[in-house]
This record gives structure tokens, C-alpha cells and sequence, in this order.
């Protein structure tokens, strides 16, 4: 049986670094289609909710290890 991997280990990881650089981009992303400036559209609001859930998600992920 393989142990739980420690906060590090999981941070780390290629599949935790690569999901929460994508995620951190699409975030940065929303505001630089706007032109730096709060979001516009409902689309945009929608973009930045997705994006926030996926980066939210991330961390919890990580915070959610015992240690």
C-alpha cells in the first residue's frame, strides 16, 4: 500500500505544478484581456470563477494532507 504523500511531495508534483501554473494563467489571463481592468462581461466573470475554482481546488488539495 503506498503512503499519502507529504505537502511537498504533492506541491512538487509534476501533475500539482502543471494544473496550478495553468491555473494561475488563466486567472492572470481574465485581466489582460481586459485590459488590466476589473472583468467586463458575464463571460469573463464566468472565466475568472472557473479559473478561481481550479486554483481553490489546487490548494485544497494540498492543505488537505495530514501531516
Amino acid at each position: 500500500m503506498l503512503s499519502e504523500p507529504t505537502r511537498r511531495e504533492k506541491m512538487l508534483s509534476l501533475e500539482w505544478l502543471g494544473q496550478t501554473i495553468a491555473s494561475a494563467c488563466w486567472i492572470v489571463s481574465v485581466f489582460v484581456y481586459s485590459d488590466g481592468a476589473l472583468p467586463g462581461s458575464a463571460g469573463d466573470w464566468l472565466q475568472l470563477a472557473a479559473a478561481s475554482s481550479w486554483m481553490t481546488a489546487n490548494v485544497a488539495s494540498v492543505l488537505s494532507i495530514k501531516r
